[in-house]
């Protein structure tokens, strides 16, 4: 078993700033694909951005591209999703999620654990 801690999130103005952690509590951190996905109100959860076990293979989805970075500590069993650039349009409950496998996958369905969610707000 896996818990999943997500914190970092808030209320920002467009063009600001935020670095959202994830902490695992659990075993074999190092083992698992970590990713991040958000979900609008009304939407569906969409994927964000991947790291794999070791840090070597990211994914990203096409608008975050160059705005935001997906990182890992695995000494410190935490994942990190730095977000620059935001936009009105990035608002969303932001979730990270734990995979294991040593691929990044992009569908949600495949993940095992998941953390309760942070929230992020854009303003204009």
């Amino acid at each position: 078993q896996v818990q999943l801690v997500e914190s970092g999130g808030g209320l920002v103005q467009a063009g600001d700033s935020l670095r959202l952690s994830c902490t695992a509590f659990g075993r074999s951190f190092s083992s698992y694909t970590m990713s991040w996905f958000r979900q609008a109100p009304g939407e569906e959860r969409k994927f964000v951005a991947g790291i794999n076990w070791n840090g070597d293979t990211t994914l990203y989805a096409d608008d975050v591209k160059g705005r935001f970075a997906i990182s890992r500590d695995n000494a410190k069993n935490t994942a990190f999703l730095q977000m620059n650039s935001l936009k009105p349009e990035d608002t969303a409950v932001y979730y990270c999620a734990a995979l294991l496998s040593t691929v990044v996958v992009l569908s949600a369905d495949d993940y095992d654990y998941w953390g309760q969610g942070t929230q992020v707000t854009v303003s204009s």
